[in-house]
């Protein structure tokens, strides 16, 4: 049977109660002598131990970071996703803590059964669309259902976060999410039971200046199968594994493959002042400092990877490669 533990502080009070009398050593013995009993609510059981709040909390940490990536590099602004909680609550009181209206998004995760819930702040929403259509993102827009352009905006954000949702769970169970319904108000989107118990993961989101909160509800029948692997040491051992597995290195080369990057050919260059500059005008010819027969050089990103020679390719304009520029280190950025 587990004890509780007195700290230093408490050892140190009763310590001092004995010595002035306020506490005598009988009352003590008698105390413990006494059955001590915990209150239990059988209206709210507790189905996830500690270890397992702790590995849910790790394993959104994750997707955090994924969808952090992600949102940085799409809206070019700074963005801060971080997991703030993760408890267990009765699907009624999750669903008593969300704003009307909200964005809600009712989840399909086969192969596990059941639904889960993605509810996005409004605030956060309606940042994320301003910014889209070329907005600072700033927060000032009035509280109020989304039109059916926002909703189709805010769509295209749910099918990504949820593919990050994935990836984040791929060491615990493969699952593969799908949009069944979008909602608004939050009592029609009844996923299971009011008394059901449900687990609440709370990510603070901050999109430039503006600030919100986006929760994912998963009820504890979504999770039932596979709450054996919901371990931190089960989720460690599958991390291991994964990385030595060759069949992500290919996934990760194939990725690697079909990433676009500039491929820029310099035809030449010329020195003007300002002056000439601001004077140019339609129909003007400036001369480069390079003849038709000269060989250019192209560049890769920022750096000089190729010469070549310029021509056609049928009635389009080709170049010819003809060297490799040998400048530094391939394995160094210098």
């Amino acid at each position: 049977m587990a004890e509780d533990v007195l700290s230093q502080s408490e050892i140190d009070k009763l310590l001092s109660a004995l010595s002035e009398g306020t506490v005598s050593a009988e009352e003590v013995k008698a105390e413990e002598t006494q059955k001590k009993v915990k209150s239990y609510d059988f209206k709210r059981p507790d189905k996830f131990s500690k270890d397992q709040i702790r590995t849910l909390y790790m394993l959104h940490e994750s997707f955090a970071r994924l969808l952090n990536t992600y949102l940085s590099t799409h809206l070019r602004t700074m963005v801060s996703i971080e997991v703030a909680s993760v408890e267990q609550l009765t699907y009624q009181e999750f669903v008593q803590s969300l704003a009307n209206p909200s964005v809600i998004s009712v989840l399909a995760v086969p192969p596990l059964k059941g639904n889960i819930i993605l509810e996005v702040n409004t605030e956060i929403a309606f940042a994320f669309i301003d910014r889209v259509f070329g907005g600072a993102g700033e927060s000032g827009i009035k509280v109020r259902v989304l039109t059916e352009i926002e909703e189709a905006v805010m769509r295209r954000f749910i099918d990504t976060t949820v593919s990050h949702l994935k990836e984040a769970w791929m060491n615990v169970v493969e699952f593969f999410p799908t949009i069944e319904a979008t909602e608004s108000n939050p009592q029609f989107a009844q996923i299971v039971p009011p008394s059901d118990m449900v687990v609440i993961i709370t990510i603070q989101m901050k999109l430039g200046d503006v600030e919100g909160m986006m929760n994912i509800c998963i009820p504890y029948l979504v999770l039932e199968p596979i709450m054996p692997k919901l371990t931190t040491t089960f989720w460690v051992a599958s991390s291991v594994s994964k990385d030595d597995n060759p069949q992500q290195v290919e996934i990760l080369q194939r990725k690697i493959e079909r990433t676009k990057i500039p491929f820029v050919v310099e035809m030449g260059n010329i020195d003007i002042s300002i002056r000439e500059f601001l004077t140019l005008g339609f129909g003007d010819v400036l001369q480069l400092d390079t003849k038709v027969d000269d060989v250019l050089r192209c560049r890769i990103g920022t750096k000089h990877k190729f010469y070549c020679r310029p021509g056609t390719s049928g009635k389009k304009m080709a170049v010819q490669i003809t060297g490799i520029v040998n400048e530094g280190d391939e394995n160094t950025d210098e």
